[in-house]
């Protein structure tokens, strides 16, 4: 077993809210018994947010936030996880977390 810590774009709306399930791209580029388990951990807010509710016209392209997952891999089946996450266009950050951070986690 092995853990990653995946960090997703997320595209938002004007208000900052999430538009989107980044988390869900992944899910059809992985076979059956390669998750064994996921932890949402955390989601950013887009730096366009400032301290405004809305976002200014011009900061729009500034809409990206991420969100941060822990996953669960079957023992053997690193590569092929790793393989989707890349395939899925959503991953802009993947980490194998080593034996202590797991044991934090």
């Amino acid at each position: 077993m092995s853990k990653y810590r995946v960090v997703f774009m997320e595209r938002t709306g004007q208000f900052g809210e999430n538009i989107e399930s980044p988390a869900e791209y992944l899910i059809p580029q992985l076979s059956d018994g390669v998750v064994l388990d996921t932890e949402f951990v955390s989601r950013n807010q887009p730096e366009a947010q400032h301290s405004q509710e809305v976002l200014d016209e011009d900061d729009s392209f500034l809409s990206i936030g991420t969100e941060i997952w822990v996953y669960e891999i079957a023992g053997g089946r690193e590569q092929e996880f790793e393989d989707a996450a890349r395939n899925s266009r959503m991953v802009i950050e993947l980490e194998r977390m080593d034996d202590t951070e797991m044991m934090g986690t």
